[in-house]
């Protein structure tokens, strides 16, 4: 039997992408291609590890109105047990317009509903009682308007108070503020490590090691085609990956930190962990869909990947 993991999206959403041949500003741009799911970075790192051949994972957050529901049905679809709670409003859309003349990617992020003080505690009880059955709870994503900026922080206790390992893949204030309870993984992009130390043009080997020392006993920096950076079990590692064509970057983050948790839970090697993690990142971006991994495109990357000792 599989440990039980459990992912949170606080703002779950549904994630849209656009194909358009091409975007100019102010014209009606008609739209080639549609590819709509159940998003939300929690949401793709759920249905990741399920593609991964992970067979008990939950998602919970909150889902709210129509859009909700949607939601709802889409992750029971993937085949993960949905444990969300319903919040008033509509759960947000988040557009991703992908140029197909240049391929850059535009991205177009609602706001998502607010939620309320009653709405909080019923998620506070729920998070307690699927902690205590979950190997590790995943926190991902931005925090719902009205709610506050600390709030990981006091549900990353609520977690480790019922036994579970905690990560946390956020940014800006939220990841500040989420990192001072020491969960047990942060992976940061670039841009989010120089907001997190305050050390822009900084040493990035550095920041690792003074973020190991504040007590995060997994760091993982990605780097987009650069691959990756990582400190952990107490290594430093450099990921390089192999030079692909990708097709939709979005998610590809989501779908490393589910890598990283499949073989986390496996207790597997660092070096192992960090390898299925990158292919998984570097798989998803072959994808149209936001969090969507092929097995066989995971495989045959996972023979490309380069972990090595990491040194500054």
């Amino acid at each position: 039997m599989n440990p039980i993991i459990t992912t949170v999206t606080l703002n779950a959403a549904i994630d849209k992408t656009y194909y358009v041949p091409a975007l100019a500003k102010g014209k009606v741009t008609r739209v080639a291609e549609v590819v709509a799911t159940a998003g939300g970075k929690g949401i793709n790192v759920a249905r990741v590890l399920k593609q991964l051949g992970h067979a008990d994972v939950t998602a919970t957050g909150f889902a709210s109105g129509y859009n909700g529901q949607y939601i709802q049905d889409r992750v029971k679809a993937a085949g993960i047990r949905e444990e969300f709670v319903e919040a008033s409003g509509e759960s947000r859309i988040c557009l991703n317009v992908i140029d197909r003349g240049d391929g850059s990617s535009t991205e177009l992020l609602e706001p998502g509903p607010e939620v309320g003080a009653e709405h909080l505690e019923t998620f506070r009880r729920k998070l307690k009682r699927l902690s205590a059955e979950s190997a590790l709870v995943i926190f991902s994503g931005s925090i719902p308007s009205g709610l506050p900026v600390g709030l990981y922080a006091e549900l990353i206790g609520i977690s480790r108070a019922e036994g579970a390992e905690v990560f946390l893949d956020t940014s800006g204030e939220a990841l500040i503020q989420g990192t001072k309870a020491k969960p047990s993984f942060i992976k940061p992009n670039e841009d989010e490590i120089v907001a997190l130390l305050g050390n822009e043009g900084g040493d990035l080997y550095e920041g690792v090691l003074s973020l190991q020392a504040q007590g995060i006993a997994n760091v993982a920096v990605t780097l987009g085609a650069d691959g990756a950076v990582a400190a952990v079990s107490g290594q430093r590692y450099r990921i390089t990956i192999p030079g692909i064509a990708p097709v939709n970057t979005v998610g590809s983050g989501d779908s490393f930190v589910a890598g990283f948790a499949y073989g986390f839970v496996r207790n597997w090697p660092a070096e192992e962990c960090l390898r299925y993690a990158a292919a998984a990142g570097s798989a998803n971006a072959l994808s149209p869909t936001t969090g969507d991994v092929d097995p066989d495109d995971h495989r045959r990357l996972l023979r490309q990947i380069t972990v090595e000792p990491w040194k500054s």
